[in-house]
């Protein structure tokens, strides 16, 4: 079993910063994949970043370069730094991560870009 709790979400305005984090408890170690989705309100969940256990990572088109994901192997840590934050981004936003053969997702954390 795998618990995931997300943190860091809030108000931020256009062009603001946010660094969210997944603290993971249970079943979880360096070769364990993680991600970042988001969903906003009318709108499908979508993947946003993925880091792999060697530390690859991939990244939505829309949040290139604006986005970054990283983990902390050794407390069982995984961040999302979120950089000139635009009011598309609004959402609320999942970790994630599949030990087959389920996915496993945390309760989310509410990002919102308002002026």
């Amino acid at each position: 079993q795998v618990q995931l709790v997300e943190s860091g979400g809030g108000l931020v305005q256009p062009g603001g910063s946010l660094r969210l984090s997944c603290a993971a408890s249970g079943s979880i170690g360096s070769g364990v994949g993680m991600d970042w989705f988001r969903q906003a309100p009318g709108a499908q969940r979508e993947l946003v970043a993925s880091i792999t256990g060697g530390g690859s990572t991939n990244y939505a088109d829309s949040v290139k370069g604006r986005f970054t994901i990283s983990r902390d192997n050794a407390k069982n840590m995984v961040y999302l730094q979120m950089n000139s934050l635009k009011p598309e981004d609004t959402a609320v936003y999942y970790c994630s991560t599949f030990r087959s053969p389920s996915r496993y997702w945390g309760q989310g954390t509410q990002v919102t870009v308002s002026a």
